[in-house]
């Protein structure tokens, strides 16, 4: 008996951190994925080795998809080598993010570091998400995954939270919010869902030169629930999405953040 066809997740920035920690649980749920790195692929294929670790059903299959999101003849080739490798794409993750290379104050923020990370944070997936979009509704696959066809965006609490010393950072999150906003109205009709989850302070190699500073607000009670979040917890959130546990949901913000959000006095 033949096997029948795998559902096939896009995860961009999947060559490590939070990209990584929802790749490996999308193997274990048995489904396939397209593992987007920006660079050489050696991240990637480090992804794609813990996923064949984890994977179930001998019809899934994992790829290392090299790409910058924020290029768009790239964004074009990431699109299509997921297509011819994996045959088809049921949700894409816009994972990908940068911060900054150099910390500034807002007063010394440079024009070159602001177009860098709107071009990676806010360009890239509201462009991929076009793409993919449009493929499904030219191409009008089966979906095989129980809520359809989908769009995951990770935004980040600094979507409320500014940074003064990052605050490009904070204005491309702010700015995905309402991509995740609009897109969720445009295709709601059309039985696409898009929802967006919101990381708080989460232990990947983009905290680690400021963990210090963030150890202390999780000591001091910050987070409410006294702890960082890890790829596993936004892994464990993309699967749920996945398994059509919201189907009802679409535009919903989804906070992984031990309670960081909640206003007190």
């Amino acid at each position: 008996m033949a096997n029948q066809p795998v559902p096939v997740v896009l995860v961009t920035g999947a060559g490590r951190g939070l990209g990584r920690g929802i790749a490996l649980r999308l193997a274990e749920l048995g489904m396939s994925v397209a593992i987007n790195d920006v660079g050489s692929t050696g991240g990637a294929e480090e992804t794609v080795r813990l996923c064949l670790e984890r994977k179930k059903d001998a019809g899934q299959g994992f790829v290392p998809v090299q790409g910058d999101i924020g290029n768009g003849a790239e964004r074009t080739q990431i699109l299509e080598t997921t297509l011819a490798s994996l045959g088809r794409i049921d949700d894409l993750v816009n994972n990908a993010g940068i911060g900054p290379r150099v910390r500034e104050d807002i007063t010394g923020t440079t024009e070159e570091s602001f177009d860098e990370v709107i071009r990676v944070n806010l360009k890239g997936p509201f462009f991929l998400t076009q793409q993919v979009v449009n493929y499904w509704r030219t191409k009008k696959p089966a979906p095989l995954l129980p809520q359809g066809f989908s769009v995951i965006f990770n935004t980040s609490i600094s979507v409320t939270y500014a940074s003064l010393n990052r605050v490009e950072y904070c204005i491309s999150k702010a700015g995905l919010a309402m991509a995740v906003h609009a897109w969720a109205l445009r295709l709601a009709g059309e039985g696409i869902q898009v929802y967006e989850l919101r990381p708080g302070l989460m232990l990947t190699d983009m905290t680690r030169g400021v963990k210090e500073k963030y150890d202390r607000m999780i000591e001091a009670g910050e987070v409410p629930q006294r702890r960082w979040g890890t790829p596993d917890d936004v892994g464990k959130a993309v699967g749920a999405l996945l398994q059509g546990e919201f189907p009802y949901s679409t535009g919903s913000v989804i906070y992984l953040d031990g309670g960081l959000h909640l206003q007190k006095l």
